[in-house]
């Protein structure tokens, strides 16, 4: 089952008929599966899947590799020339609205044309304010029945599918992914500090994949100083990689580390960030402490410092300066809390395992606020609940 559609034909492999809403949101799940195939390798670039399908089943599948590559409904086409299917006697589902324009790779809705698809449904708009409808719109004109699907929940399960791209097109954001780990009772280390491990290997392996999918792992001046962390995926000490697809230069790509903090290293200290990668380091600080002579320290041993006077503008500098799509925050509840307030995080990874410390003195997750009301409380929307091991990820975005 598909935990984004809530629905309980969603994994259906051969839906009873695509023009029926169990078959349509049947395909959809499939399309949406096909799309996470290509998450964070198509940046900047959305990630999009596509399905072919008749009352037969689902006869053929694509997704969006990465930039530069076929886009997900010609490598769906592909996919069903190189099955001998005839893609004229099915109806086609794309998470994204096929592009009309030519790019880096000839118009989506050239080759659905050439193709003979006479049915075409859509889950989310292309976000380009001076594009969307485009596509559908030629489809149509080309006696293509084009339309995007009317039933809500297949349009927010893409919605959230595209999430990174849409934030990319609406701002200049990177897309921030905030990870916490805690017991059942919410506390992410006991009173006396220590957090290793609160959760099991398998929840761990995750969290060193997704490192490795980031362009950027950033934490707080206080988790750098008292954990002296590295900031890297360490995938070669779990059996393989996630994505068994991946190969080894994948693996070998490391985040840029990032350290959000006011009050800089002196360069001579053994962390290891500054003595193992100090290239790959980056400081995020005040601009009067980035014009000081601990910066220009910094600097001259290779470390890069960022002069913010908030985290959206230096979040903003990561990607407009470095490139930087994805971020990964690892930096405790109270980084975490900040971003949080401040609308930065997009979505919440929050790893449970099922412990229980039951002490009011050890580190909750999140502290800091006076809330006297359940009004005043930061509202989530969960949109996803699997395990990992014996550990419970959850997955949450921001309320519309």
């Amino acid at each position: 089952m598909d935990q984004r559609l809530h629905f309980p034909a969603l994994g259906a492999l051969y839906p009873p008929d695509p023009d029926s809403p169990a078959g349509e949101r049947a395909c959809f799940a499939a399309a949406l599966r096909e799309a996470d195939r290509g998450r964070f390798a198509t940046a900047p670039n959305p990630c999009v899947g596509a399905v072919l399908a008749t009352r037969d089943g689902i006869l053929a599948r694509g997704y969006h590799v990465a930039p530069g590559q076929p886009h997900a409904e010609v490598m769906c086409l592909k996919d069903a020339r190189d099955k001998g299917v005839d893609p004229s006697r099915a109806t086609m589902f794309v998470t994204l609205e096929p592009c009309n324009h030519m790019g880096r790779t000839p118009p989506c809705t050239r080759a659905i044309l050439e193709s003979g698809v006479r049915s075409v449904v859509v889950g989310h708009p292309d976000p380009n304010p001076n594009v969307a409808g485009g596509g559908l719109a030629f489809l149509r004109e080309n006696g293509v029945n084009a339309r995007y699907s009317e039933d809500p929940d297949v349009r927010q399960a893409c919605a959230d599918s595209l999430a990174d791209f849409l934030v990319w097109v609406g701002s200049d954001l990177p897309y921030v992914v905030l990870k916490l780990a805690s017991t059942l009772d919410g506390r992410i280390a006991t009173r006396t500090g220590h957090s290793q491990w609160i959760t099991g290997p398998e929840a761990r392996r995750e969290v060193h994949e997704l490192r490795r999918c980031v362009d950027a792992v950033l934490v707080g001046g206080g988790t750098f100083r008292e954990d002296d962390p590295q900031l890297t995926h360490r995938l070669s000490e779990h059996v393989a990689p996630l994505d068994e697809t991946a190969g080894d230069a994948h693996a070998l790509k490391q985040p840029l580390a990032v350290v959000a903090t006011a009050t800089l290293p002196n360069p001579g200290n053994t962390c290891r960030l500054l003595s193992e990668r100090p290239g790959q380091t980056v400081f995020l600080t005040p601009p009067d402490v980035a014009a000081s002579a601990e910066a220009e320290a910094l600097a001259q041993c290779g470390a890069r410092v960022v002069p913010a006077p908030d985290m959206a503008e230096g979040l903003k500098r990561l990607r407009a300066e470095l490139g930087v799509h994805h971020v990964l925050c690892e930096g405790g509840g109270g980084l975490g809390l900040s971003l949080l307030e401040a609308g930065l995080v997009h979505e919440l990874r929050l790893h449970m395992a099922p412990k229980l410390l039951g002490d009011a003195k050890a580190r909750p997750l999140f502290a800091g606020r006076s809330s006297e009301r359940m009004d005043d409380a930061l509202g989530m929307r969960l949109t996803d609940a699997r395990t990992a091991g014996s550990d419970l990820l959850l997955t949450f975005r921001p309320k519309e």
